[in-house]
């Protein structure tokens, strides 16, 4: 329960709408609120990634954003075979040879930055983590840069380009700080521009975001719920990610009509429908806990990934970064000390989260 209603905290200090807006609609596989869908059942959640035509760059979508900030729709575009085969590529590189190669790169960071655990200090996972995406990152894309440097960018160009899809008075002026923000962090990873540019400013945006998003949840649930003993067990990762759900939905907007299956009967679709797909609520994070012992079913727990042709393909990524760092953890068997959720960030996650050694 501890793990829990600190998980809460998050939502409720960081994304207090957001969390209201998930709170409210989640007893109805499918909620119709005019030209918005909200979907939280999982069957429905699957067929709107994987049945319905989807406008991938629509204005409020996830590849309306990239193409309004970088100029191009990039992955999020699956209807040209030169995007396919990009997003192939990626895939590729994230497999289990491309997931080896970064490990290092990671794996360092956790040394260094939980060892003074070891030695009865405390240590705030954030910048650790923070320090882990950047470097991460930045091996990914083969580039020699300062990993919390990188990172610092990253967040940065995903908090004000979130803050500029906000209705009010302020957002041009939001939406010029979010193009400068993607700017600056264009010159890190693609000073000379190029056809790439705009691929490896989003991958890094997605990296890092995510990433610095869910690995301190993940580690803060499991020093409340004293899940220690299973950290040696991928199951314990996978069902991590599912409860913490570092992206909590995602905007989508139908390009053609189509019906969504409900227990009722199905809900139609209209071309031109915004849907929000709700990973929390499709895969049961908010109300099934985190049990390694009997985890859910594969197929639900990869929905907070996405499905399909839709997948995020750095799912094995994640899994295999927040396993090494509960392994790391392990043996000290932490407890969190102090927690402050993140209010400017682009996703729900804490700002510092200080954790203190039981054991060693």
């Amino acid at each position: 329960m501890r793990a829990r209603t600190r998980d809460r905290r998050v939502y409720l200090r960081s994304h207090p709408l957001l969390f209201a807006l998930l709170a409210a609609s989640r007893r109805r596989p499918v909620l119709r609120l005019g030209g918005t869908l909200l979907v939280n059942d999982a069957e429905a959640y699957t067929a709107g990634l994987t049945r319905i035509p989807l406008d991938r760059t629509a204005e409020g979508t996830t590849g309306g954003a990239a193409g309004a900030l970088v100029g191009g729709d990039l992955l999020f575009d699956q209807h040209g075979e030169e995007h396919r085969r990009t997003r192939r590529d990626t895939a590729d590189s994230l497999g289990a040879a491309g997931v080896a190669r970064l490990r290092p790169s990671w794996t360092e960071v956790l040394d260094r930055g939980l060892k003074p655990l070891a030695d009865g200090e405390t240590v705030d996972l954030v910048p650790v983590v923070t320090e882990l995406a950047g470097t991460t990152a930045a091996a990914l894309l083969g580039l020699e840069l300062d990993g919390p440097a990188l990172a610092a960018a990253a967040r940065e160009a995903a908090a004000t380009a979130a803050r500029a899809h906000l209705p009010g008075p302020r957002r041009r002026r939001a939406t010029d700080l979010a193009r400068e923000a993607t700017d600056r962090l264009s010159a890190l990873v693609a000073p000379a521009g190029g056809p790439d540019a705009g691929l490896a400013v989003m991958l890094t945006v997605a990296a890092v975001n995510t990433t610095v998003a869910a690995l301190p949840r993940a580690a803060a649930w499991a020093a409340d719920a004293d899940l220690w003993g299973y950290a040696g067990s991928p199951a314990l990762a996978t069902e991590l990610l599912r409860v913490t759900a570092p992206t909590p939905l995602l905007p989508r907007v139908a390009a053609a009509p189509g019906r969504l299956p409900t227990p009722s009967g199905g809900c139609p679709v209209r071309a031109g429908d915004r849907l929000l797909l709700i990973a929390r609520h499709a895969v049961g994070a908010h109300h099934l806990d985190p049990d390694p012992g009997a985890p859910a079913p594969a197929h639900i727990a990869q929905l907070v990934f996405g499905t399909g042709q839709h997948a995020c393909p750095g799912a094995r990524l994640a899994r295999t970064q927040l396993t090494d760092l509960l392994q790391a953890l392990a043996p000290l068997r932490p407890v969190v000390v102090r927690a402050r959720a993140d209010r400017h960030a682009a996703l729900p996650g804490w700002r510092s989260l200080t954790v203190r050694a039981t054991c060693g």
